[in-house]
C-alpha cells in the first residue's frame, strides 16, 4: 500500500514514519507550516525524510493558520506547563486543524495515486483535541470516500487512536526510530523544555513504556511533579 505520512516531526509522528516504512511503502512525508510559533519541529520531519530516503513536501498554510486565532500554538499566548488532562492545555487546540491539514493530505494523496494517508493521533489526545478522536477519523473516511468518488480511493490509516503514548514509544523502539531527533516541546527552545504538556506526556509514556528517554530536557524531572496529582494511566 503507497503510503503517505503526515509528519510533524513530533515523536508520534516520526515513529509512525518508521512503521509506515516498515510495513507499507513510504512514498512520501507532509509537514504543514500554519503559523506555529515555531518551526523546529518541521526541521526534524526532514532529518526523517532523509533517513527515510523518501520526499518531504512542506505546506504552508499560514494565510489560513493567521486566521484560526486564540490557541497557545499560533498566538503570543504563553504555553501552559502541567499534565495534559488539566483543563488549562484547552488553550493549545487549533479548530479544525487535523480537518485542514488531512484535506490537503488527502488531495495530495489522490494527485500521487496513493493507496492511504496515515496519521499519528492516538488515545491520549482524545482529552483535549477532538479532532483526534476515533468519531473523527471514521467521520473523515465518509466524507473522503464521497469527496473523491470515481476519482481515487484513499485510505486514513491511524494505528494509534486507540492506543497510549508509550505503546507509540514502544511501536518506535521495535522499528529503530531515533527518538533524539524528534521534537515535540510546544516552546521551541534550545532544548525541549520538559514542563509543556507534551513534553510531560512524552517523558511520562517512556517512563510507562520502561523504554530509556534520550531527549534532552531543560527541566528533567518536572513530570513528576505534573503526572503526580493524577492517577498513574498509559497515556
Amino acid at each position: 500500500m503507497k503510503t503517505l505520512v503526515v509528519c510533524s516531526g513530533g515523536l508520534d509522528s516520526v515513529s509512525l514514519a518508521y512503521k509506515i516504512a516498515a510495513e507499507q511503502t513510504l512514498i512520501g512525508l507532509i509537514s504543514f507550516n500554519y503559523g506555529q510559533r515555531h518551526s523546529k519541529e518541521v526541521d526534524f520531519a526532514a532529518k526523517a525524510a532523509a533517513r527515510l530516503g523518501v520526499p518531504h513536501d512542506i505546506i504552508d498554510i499560514t494565510p489560513i493558520g493567521k486566521h484560526l486565532t486564540g490557541s497557545a500554538l499560533t498566538d503570543d499566548v504563553d504555553v501552559p506547563d502541567g499534565h495534559y488532562a488539566e483543563e488549562t492545555m484547552k488553550i493549545t487546540v487549533v479548530p479544525n486543524r487535523n480537518a485542514i491539514m488531512l484535506t490537503i493530505a488527502f488531495g495530495l494523496a489522490a494527485a500521487r495515486q496513493a493507496d492511504a494517508v496515515a496519521v499519528a493521533v492516538h488515545g491520549g489526545d482524545h482529552f483535549i483535541y477532538p479532532d483526534c478522536r476515533p468519531g473523527f477519523i471514521n467521520a473523515f473516511q465518509t466524507m473522503q470516500n464521497a469527496a473523491l468518488e470515481g476519482y481515487a480511493s484513499v485510505t486514513l490509516l491511524a494505528p494509534f487512536v486507540e492506543v497510549p503514548k508509550s505503546e507509540i514509544v514502544r511501536e518506535g523502539a521495535k522499528y529503530d526510530t531515533p527518538f533524539a531527533d524528534t521534537w515535540s516541546c510546544y516552546k521551541g527552545g534550545a532544548k525541549q523544555c520538559g514542563r509543556c504538556g507534551t513534553c510531560v506526556e512524552r517523558r511520562e509514556a517512556f517512563h510507562l513504556a520502561g523504554i530509556n528517554d534520550p531527549t534532552e530536557y531543560e527541566d528533567p524531572d518536572f513530570w513528576k511533579t505534573a503526572t503526580a496529582g493524577f492517577e498513574a494511566r498509559e497515556v
